[in-house]
């Protein structure tokens, strides 16, 4: 069945997997998600991320850290409203969330190095 938010479906997957107490959590594979998992896992929030299959049958795995609290993940720009934030508004947009993660013109990154580079982007979901 196709997705129309792949990003976001792949969020819900793993708050779904977290609420019910599963250790790992499996959905299809994109870059845009490995990068995103590879900053999570680079941040202490995740544990172990593996890709397998080959082809359109490539999935990611994700391994939740047990020591930890689940994640609350929140989609922020949509396919249907995409928000987007200069380097002047990444603070203001985080609510007291604890990261951030942004599409910019050098790859995906935190607001943290953003902020640094003093670039702005797509504002993807933030992680508390």
């Amino acid at each position: 069945m196709p997705v129309n938010d792949p990003i976001g479906d792949f969020l819900t997957r793993m708050r779904n997997a977290q609420h019910g107490r599963l250790a790992e959590c499996r959905a299809g594979w994109s870059k845009i998600k490995q990068s995103m998992c590879e900053l999570l896992k680079e941040h202490g929030y995740l544990d172990t991320i593996r890709v397998e299959g080959e082809g359109s049958k490539k999935e990611i795995a994700v391994t939740f850290r047990k020591d930890r609290a689940p994640l609350t993940l929140k989609r922020i720009s949509t396919p249907g409203s995409r928000k987007y934030v200069g380097k002047s508004g990444i603070r203001a947009l985080l609510h007291g969330n604890d990261l951030a993660i942004l599409t910019t013109s050098s790859g995906l990154l935190t607001h943290h190095e953003a902020i640094k580079r003093k670039i702005g982007g797509e504002l993807i979901c933030t992680i508390s």
